[in-house]
């Protein structure tokens, strides 16, 4: 198993205030002895919230098994700041931070040859965030925001660009990307006017792939050209003035959301530069990510063979106004390894749900050809839709299993997944009781509980060696 497919299984698929790029890679789990340093005291590591009547602790907690028992957080692990996002990755633990628009702290932990946890010493900052990916010897962190007032137009408008940080997990270094040369643009991206963010970043080979979200018009965009990249019959849909809140605000002269939202495209790099994509696009399934509110997950992922699965929840059946809603159900593609193309393979995972019109939140590898799926329990068009189920996809066969043994009283879903030995675990929140994880049989799809966990949610998880 490559060292991109141990990241993603160990990792949560990021819960981001702003488009987080989604989620679902069969590189995310650094499992037992694929990292190893010569120690055999390897643990599993947990990232847990204990939430207290006058407080909130974050506790970072090892153990030795998923499969049983129990594990308290009194007076025991190590205290934290937490965390927007805990990566695994190389035996490296580190807390992502998003601060709603503001830069982040971000540090790193080590299980250290005594078997503790243990922070590492750099302390540094990183740029607003949206999305993250790993890349060799680099944890990726991304964004689309405002380029550089150099970049702006004759009305002052600057075009969106692509915001990179690179943590390097070895050298525990950060850099970012240099933007004033237009080079990260991320205008007219796809030859259609549009702007985009990207969700995930996905190495298959050297290769990194990274679904390519469109957002609709920017104030650049729509000025462009006196108004060119405005569809007929558009027109209504760019603000006059600016409104909405938070992740949902914009501002007078956008045109927010797609105009071509029966589209699927993905971004294909030669490396972690990021520069000059390849672009794959089918008409098969739309936008390649997973939603919840504001947030975008990642949906681009390979398998052991590299083969990369893309996958669409249709989210955009939920948009207001009806041109842009998509009129394709949930799905998944293939570009097969190496390639920058999509091949024939689809499947309507749609169609396989109870009544022929669920869709899915999220999805993750779950080893082999199967990836691990938080289903919603109806329509995506019906009202307040809850993600509390689960199922497996299995890419080979084109078959989705709901997964039985789950608890009654699911009230949310954990945002990590860690993949070994035919097995695939996730935490489960269940109402009034404390939450453990959940073994699922790759094969049967029934689920098994596993360890609980003595806190009120579990953030994270994964397997570290020592590092010396």
């Amino acid at each position: 198993m490559t060292q991109k497919k141990m990241f993603w299984k160990a990792m949560a698929a990021a819960v981001l205030p702003a488009l987080a790029l989604t989620a679902c890679s069969e590189n995310d789990d650094p499992k037992p002895g694929d990292e190893t340093t010569g120690s055999a005291a390897g643990k599993y590591v947990f990232a847990t919230t204990v939430q207290g009547s006058n407080a909130t602790s974050y506790v970072l907690l090892t153990g030795e098994t998923l499969d049983e028992g129990s594990l308290s957080t009194v007076n025991n692990g190590l205290l934290n700041d937490g965390a927007t996002q805990w990566v695994f990755y190389k035996n490296y633990l580190y807390a992502l931070i998003y601060n709603q628009g503001n830069a982040g702290t971000t540090r790193s932990y080590i299980l250290n040859e005594s078997g503790n946890i243990e922070a590492r010493s750099t302390e540094f900052r990183i740029s607003r965030f949206s999305s993250y990916g790993t890349y060799n010897d680099d944890i990726i962190t991304m964004s689309t925001g405002e380029g550089p007032s150099n970049l702006a137009d004759a009305n002052g408008y600057n075009p969106m660009t692509l915001l990179v940080t690179y943590l390097n997990v070895y050298n525990e270094t950060s850099t970012t990307n240099d933007t004033s040369t237009g080079l990260y643009s991320m205008e007219n991206f796809l030859g259609n006017g549009e702007y985009v963010t990207l969700a995930g970043a996905e190495q298959s080979g050297s290769k990194l792939y990274c679904g390519a979200v469109p957002m609709g018009l920017s104030q650049y965009g729509v000025a462009s050209e006196n108004g060119k990249w405005i569809r007929p019959g558009f027109e209504h849909l760019v603000h006059n003035e600016a409104g909405g809140t938070g992740a949902g605000s914009y501002n007078a002269g956008e045109l927010v959301g797609t105009q071509y939202p029966d589209e699927c495209w993905v971004a294909i790099y030669d490396n972690s530069s990021l520069t000059h994509p390849k672009l794959a696009k089918t008409d098969k399934i739309s936008s390649p990510c997973g939603r919840y509110r504001s947030q975008s997950y990642q949906t681009v992922w390979s398998d052991d063979k590299g083969d990369v699965y893309v996958f669409s929840s249709s989210y955009s059946k939920t948009m207001t106004d009806e041109k842009q809603r998509t009129t394709l159900p949930a799905g998944v593609c293939r570009i097969p390894a190496g390639s920058t193309e999509f091949d024939d393979y689809y499947c309507n995972i749609e169609a396989q749900t109870p009544g022929g019109n669920r869709s899915f939140m999220r999805c993750w590898p779950a080893g082999g050809s199967s990836f691990l799926m938080i289903m919603y329990d109806k329509s995506l068009t019906e009202k307040s839709p809850a993600a509390t189920d689960l199922a497996l996809f299995n890419a080979t066969t084109k078959e989705l299993k709901y997964v039985t043994g789950m608890p009654d009283n699911v009230s949310s879903i954990g945002k990590t997944v860690y993949s070994q030995n035919g097995k695939v675990y996730i935490p489960i929140n269940v109402e009034n009781e404390q939450p453990a994880i959940y073994a699922i049989d790759v094969n049967t799809a029934v689920a098994a509980k596993g360890v609980t966990i003595e806190a009120t949610d579990i953030t994270g998880f994964g397997f570290m060696d020592p590092v010396k």
